[in-house]
């Protein structure tokens, strides 16, 4: 029940009048008793007391009667009851609040945020907020259609949270961003280190070559799909007032989103007690959030978008806006480790959507950015040809490497690191079209293994023909024999080559024989080094065809090894196919070569043990070509692996000899090995080897195939005989289990 307060009793004294019967009720013996309610009510103020007895008397003798009370003073009466409880619900809040340090945010006159229930611990000082530190408001990228949300929140109390702050999108055309602001924001940090320069114009580079999209998010590729890209970064060595400061941090992650392109609908900061922030916030493509751990100078966080947009070239604008380092001389510039996974499905969702062509859906997400651990991981190249798109990472593996021994490296204090730092850097990982293609630590390894074991078994290789190689490094190594007159690289990617001299210069560098006569510092400038920018297959096919015209006058020179550096056999892609089993291009590679010349084939990874054949399983265009080999003439075939490639598995290279007495060489001793190759190989000016990792030892390891390519050729449909009883000759060229079990 409602009781007006006193000042309202101010009223005229109708309010008792109005409690009269109507003249046409009026009771003759009661006229006393209305005149002394009139007296009682006149002298209350106009409130009639109903506990009075004269009040109840009437009451019990005028039931039957009506009683009016004037609108207006119904109206004021309910206008009161109203309005003070709200006024009282409203600014009570607000005084507590402001009782306890934390000022509300308002915006566009609506309350924006909100303050914890929890109450702080007396120990625990809690700053009061000025107007100036109020947390900034997202807005609506320009151009950008955001579609109209609901908004549900629920808030727990909870000791460990001094703060607690809401915040809301402002969708009012004034607020669209036009303009980049980062340059004004005070959360930037000045120490940018060579590394991110060198990532700003990598991303400059890659830009290039793709078409140009104002706002990438906006793309429905991704955007209604069950599909996103998920970003995670640790910072550490980062300022801790920075870490500590809800508002800095919150401009911060509102520059990012808007910087990035994307929507930020509502964002949800708590100053944790004693220290450190928490937020998170909601976007139109999925979420953002971090925590801080202001002591140790950390910060993790994480983004999840569904939109097609690259979160990976705001990896700088993270470490700008996010690593701001500390003030003093011998404090350590902060360090960002970060990851990269696609999430959700794709297949099935996408028309026609091939994971092979999604560079992140391959070796570079499984092997390069899905990985947190690295030290490392720095993109150093994303660019484009006219054929496939290159990139470049340098990375360094904890397990590997060690990052304090690289740092002492880069300082120039007599220290073992500092004089040599080739020991103690980061490896450096080609991708073309996502698949790994050569990494730095595995350069040699694998170069040389694909290309001296044949080289040197062959007794005068004077032409010989490489087939891809377009990052220039079997150019390199098969330039160290002295024997060739002439070394001709086909390849269709021109972009490959230029790219990797600016970005991959080891992989060209022929210095260590460059003071020999007609040799240069850069590979491609030897006289005897001839690149053609032209598809492989149409050039053997067109030349070397047993269909070819015999008037044709154009005819190529023969060569002693072709060696064939290009797309691994089981890439799921259609070229792949036809360069492994294409009937012509086969047969033309059989006439290409010398009576006693060698094929050299990389076949991608080594099976495992317990693998299924490779007829039936990933590698049956492998298998195919190893039964076109023997049926279109080649007299024997060996295959071995080299374990040191830098692939994340072993590496097979095959050798199919056009006759057999060359391949009697292949079984020599190391020794036999050593002394040709110290006659073949050219010298450094110093007088030593060259080579880096082949040598007789080593050859004398690929000699025999291991015992997995036996244990896959016996599991073939067809068993061959020779895998029951290995004192029988074998039909095929290829046995492994033959070249194992014979005597050498």
């Amino acid at each position: 029940m409602c009781r007006r307060p006193s000042f309202i009793r101010r009223f005229s004294s109708s309010f008792a009048v109005a409690m009269w019967p109507t003249k046409q009720q009026q009771p003759t013996a009661t006229s006393t008793s209305h005149h002394s309610i009139s007296a009682s009510a006149s002298s209350n103020g106009g409130i009639i007391d109903s506990t009075s007895s004269s009040s109840y008397d009437l009451y019990e003798s005028h039931t039957h009667e009506k009683v009016y009370l004037p609108a207006k003073s119904i109206v004021v009466t309910l206008a009161m009851c109203v309005t003070l409880p709200f006024l009282i619900g409203y600014f009570g809040p607000l005084l507590v609040l402001r009782g306890l340090g934390v000022v509300p945010i308002v915006c566009q006159g609506t309350i924006m945020s909100s303050s914890s229930v929890a109450l702080p611990p007396q120990d625990v000082t809690v700053p009061k907020a000025s107007n100036e530190e109020r947390l900034p408001i997202p807005t609506v990228y320009e151009g950008k259609h955001v579609p109209l949300t609901s908004y549900t929140s629920k808030m727990f109390p909870s000791a460990g949270s001094a703060t607690s702050n809401t915040v809301q999108i402002d969708r009012s055309s004034s607020a669209f961003q036009v303009k980049s602001k980062i340059s004004d924001s005070n959360v930037i940090s000045q120490n940018v280190s060579n590394q991110q320069e060198i990532v700003e114009s990598s991303f400059d580079i890659g830009e290039k070559g793709e078409e140009s999209n104002d706002n990438p998010h906006n793309s429905d590729f991704d955007g209604h799909l069950p599909a996103g890209q998920h970003l995670l970064v640790d910072i550490k060595n980062v300022d801790s007032e920075f870490l500590n400061s809800e508002h800095r941090l919150a401009t911060a992650m509102v520059e990012l989103i808007t910087e990035s392109q994307l929507t930020l609908l509502s964002y949800h900061c708590h100053s944790l007690v004693p220290i450190g922030v928490s937020c998170a916030g909601v976007l139109l493509e999925s979420h953002v959030a971090f925590h801080t751990w202001p002591s140790e100078g950390v910060i993790v966080m994480d983004l999840f978008t569904c939109g097609s947009g690259k979160l990976i070239p705001i990896l700088p604008l993270i470490k700008q806006l996010f690593g701001v380092g500390a003030e003093g001389e011998d404090l350590e510039e902060p360090v960002l480790n970060w990851s990269h996974k696609l999430r959700g499905f794709r297949e099935g969702f996408v028309p026609d959507y091939d994971p092979t062509r999604n560079p992140l859906d391959s070796d570079t997400g499984r092997f390069v950015t899905g990985r947190l651990q690295d030290d490392i991981k720095l993109p150093v190249l994303s660019a484009s040809t006219d054929f496939q798109t290159v990139d470049v990472y340098e990375l360094m593996d904890p397990t590997t490497r060690n990052v304090n021994n690289f740092y002492k490296s880069l300082e120039d204090d007599g220290s073992y690191e500092s004089l040599h730092p080739e020991h103690f850097g980061p490896n450096r990982v080609l991708l073309l079209d996502g698949v790994i293609q050569s990494t730095l630590f595995g350069d040699a390894p694998y170069h040389e293994s694909i290309v001296h074991p044949a080289m040197i078994t062959h007794p005068n290789p004077k032409r010989v023909a490489i087939i891809g190689g377009g990052e220039g490094a079997t150019l390199r190594e098969i330039l160290k024999h002295s024997t060739v007159e002439q070394a001709v690289m086909i390849e269709i990617d021109e972009g490959v080559v230029s790219l990797s001299k600016d970005y991959l210069p080891e992989w060209q560098d022929c210095s260590s024989i460059a003071h020999h006569k007609g040799r240069d510092a850069w590979c491609f400038n030897d006289t005897r080094a001839d690149a053609r920018f032209e598809d492989a297959m149409a050039y053997f096919t067109d030349n070397f065809s047993p269909k070819k015209d015999d008037t044709d006058d154009d005819d190529e020179s023969p060569y002693e090894v072709i060696v064939m550096d290009c797309l691994d056999p089981n890439d799921n892609v259609e070229f792949a196919e036809f360069l492994y089993t294409s009937d012509t291009y086969i047969q033309s590679l059989y006439h290409a070569l010398t009576d006693d010349g060698i094929l050299v084939v990389q076949v991608g990874a080594s099976p495992k043990v317990d693998q299924a054949a490779d007829e039936t399983g990933g590698f049956v265009n492998r298998s195919e070509m190893m039964k076109k080999l023997n049926e279109y003439g080649f007299k024997s075939i060996h295959i071995y692996d080299e374990s040191h490639s830098g692939f994340f598995a072993s590496w097979s290279t095959l050798l199919a000899f056009k006759d057999a007495e060359t391949r009697e060489r292949w079984y020599r001793s190391s020794a036999e090995i050593e002394l040709d190759l110290s006659r073949r190989i050219l010298p450094t000016k110093e007088g030593k080897s060259s080579l880096r990792y082949f040598d007789g030892a080593t050859m004398k390891g690929y000699q025999v195939p291991g015992k997995q390519f036996e244990a896959v050729y016996c599991r073939q449909e067809e068993q061959p005989q020779e895998c029951n009883d290995k004192l029988l000759n074998g039909s095929s060229s290829y046995s492994p289990v033959l070249e194992r079990h014979a005597i050498h």
